[in-house]
């Protein structure tokens, strides 16, 4: 009896164990998707919302297929840039993937 109550236990315990790494993972690949997000605060704002009126967009809530477009289209200098066609250039796809995932994700600007 004391034998089944342990290895019961220790079943949930590896369970458990499993359920903490897969939140781990979840949160390393979030704390990753916001570093990368990060890098366009400069421009765009916190969290890709720019100022009222400046000349670079709002990024928050910008459809994700568009941004992905546009930052293909910066990279391979098809759209015309003072900074983004070199900044571009420093990104793979996954990683523009990444940051237009998560920009899509926000609220936008109102």
């Amino acid at each position: 009896m004391h034998a089944h109550r342990f290895k019961i236990q220790l079943a949930l315990a590896l369970c458990l164990a499993g359920i903490g790494s897969a939140t781990t993972a979840q949160t390393a690949t979030d704390l990753n998707a916001r570093s990368l997000a990060a890098t366009c605060a400069n421009c765009h704002g916190t969290d890709g919302r720019s100022v009222e009126g400046a000349a670079v967009p709002s990024l928050a809530g910008m459809p994700k297929a568009y941004m992905m477009a546009q930052m293909k289209a910066f990279k391979d200098g098809t759209r015309p840039a003072t900074i983004m066609h070199q900044l571009s250039k420093g990104f793979n796809d996954q990683q523009v993937e990444t940051i237009a995932t998560y920009f899509s994700a926000l609220k936008p600007q109102k």
